[in-house]
């Protein structure tokens, strides 16, 4: 290929119709693209090797590698790359499994020009769009909704700004935090991460900020905490949600100041970090409650990002679940490649209740189980049904936690429902309603 021109954006074309070829040629080097012609999807694939493309335009029905089966191959290469196929046989079957595959765009044949000319620039925006560098090179994605979320976050990392990441369980929070980190000025520093809901509050309480020499028992000695171990770097908060109301104040403070005092220490310590935060939970809801602190909040939502479900970026399952494949068949050393057509229909069309993290479960289990270099429909189902039997509604999942955080309360107060309810945030009537919901009785934990 060609030595870029004016920054002009570079395309591959890929037909078996010499006469179509130049046409095509002719008209998109008209419109300022510099082509690279060939007639097979084996010599495309050689040019993909060495050259960087920002879009694939290729006939589907081909002899030997047909549109699709390229489609695939490039998949392996660059996942990036959009795709566009055309086809002088097509129909919306066609169309429907080519695009249900991840191919970007179909166009029948004859090719009206305004149309192919409007899909190509639609194609080219994603090209430039999903290429912000390496900082988020983790993220696969096509869908603009995540391509716009990751746009006003590589804008924002540059700034010091704190950052509250939103968005279901399972959709990446954690993934888009670090990649933030790495756009920022403070990429060659730590990315030090903890989840707020994992441990009991005065574990929680030790591990941020740290404690001194026989602060308790077992503090046999000093721990500097994960502020200090993040200094000039990023820490992230994932479900901040969860964090106690007595340590919300703790992390306000020690915002506000720019210091921390570990547990057990009577001196004050110097702090210099980014705090990016994440939660599931709708944390409005929350200072409605009384559960999470209003100025906290303004001081963590700066700016917010919120990530979408799996099932509303659908055009992103296949490269996913063909990037998840390709890694989980290294890790284990499986002979695995791809997945048959109707199982990656049946990922396509699935309602993903556990979002990206369901669909890394289902690919492992796939992974685990095939005997094929093809993964069978069979198997998918069956991870499926395994994994949405793990995946309770939020109403169970409210309920649950519910039920076990009025078992603790009542425990810790020894049954005193009056000390419960002002813990709580309730009062004794509400207590009592609880209490009954959930069939507990005060008297069996005094």
């Amino acid at each position: 290929m060609s030595e870029k021109a004016n920054n002009n954006p570079d395309l591959l074309l890929v037909d078996d119709d010499k006469s179509l070829l130049r046409l095509l040629t002719i008209r998109l080097e008209g419109e300022g693209y510099n082509v690279t012609a060939v007639e097979d999807g084996q010599s495309a694939l050689k040019k993909l090797q060495g050259n960087s493309f920002d879009v694939v335009l290729s006939d589907l029905r081909m002899p030997g590698l047909d549109g699709l089966s390229l489609f695939e191959e490039i998949m392996g290469i660059r996942q990036d790359i959009p795709v566009i196929l055309m086809t002088a046989h097509g129909t919306i079957a066609d169309a429907i499994e080519a695009t249900q595959r991840g191919v970007f765009g179909f166009l029948p044949k004859p090719v009206e020009h305004e149309e192919l000319r409007a899909l190509l620039q639609k194609a080219l925006n994603q090209s430039q769009a999903v290429k912000p560098g390496d900082w988020a090179k983790e993220i696969i994605t096509r869908s603009p909704e995540m391509l716009n979320v990751l746009d006003q976050a590589f804008r924002i990392a540059q700034r010091e700004v704190s950052v509250l990441i939103s968005g279901a369980s399972g959709t990446g929070k954690e993934l888009l935090a670090n990649a933030i980190h790495k756009a920022s000025n403070r990429r060659d520093k730590p990315f030090v991460a903890i989840n707020c809901g994992a441990l009991p509050e005065n574990l929680l309480e030790s591990e941020l900020f740290g404690h001194a020499k026989g602060a308790f028992t077992g503090a046999v000695t000093a721990h500097a905490g994960l502020f200090k171990e993040a200094d000039g770097g990023t820490l992230f908060l994932d479900e901040i949600g969860d964090m106690p109301m007595t340590l919300q104040v703790k992390l306000l403070r020690a915002l506000q100041e720019r210091q921390i005092r570990p547990v057990g220490s009577s001196k004050q310590v110097d702090i210099d970090v980014r705090i990016i935060s994440a939660t599931h939970k709708d944390l409005h809801k929350e200072m409605e409650a009384g559960t999470f602190r209003e100025d906290l909040y303004y001081r963590l939502n700066v700016v917010n990002l919120k990530l979408p479900s799996l099932k509303s970026r659908s055009e992103d399952i296949p490269l996913l679940a063909r990037s998840l494949l390709q890694q989980s068949a290294q890790r284990h050393g499986v002979d695995v490649s791809q997945f048959s057509d109707d199982a990656m229909q049946q990922l396509v069309t699935s309602s993903w209740p556990g979002n990206v993290r369901q669909l890394v479960n289902v690919v492992e289990q796939c992974v685990a189980l095939t005997q094929t270099p093809v993964v069978p429909l069979h198997l998918v189902e069956q991870a499926l049904s395994a994994t949405k039997q793990s995946w309770p509604t939020l109403t169970e999942a409210r309920d649950s936690f519910e039920q076990q955080y009025l078992f603790k309360l009542l425990k810790m107060t020894d049954g005193n429902v009056t000390r419960a309810a002002d813990l709580a945030g309730r009062n004794r009537t509400d207590m009592h309603k609880l209490m009954k919901k959930h069939e507990l009785d005060a008297a069996d934990f005094r």
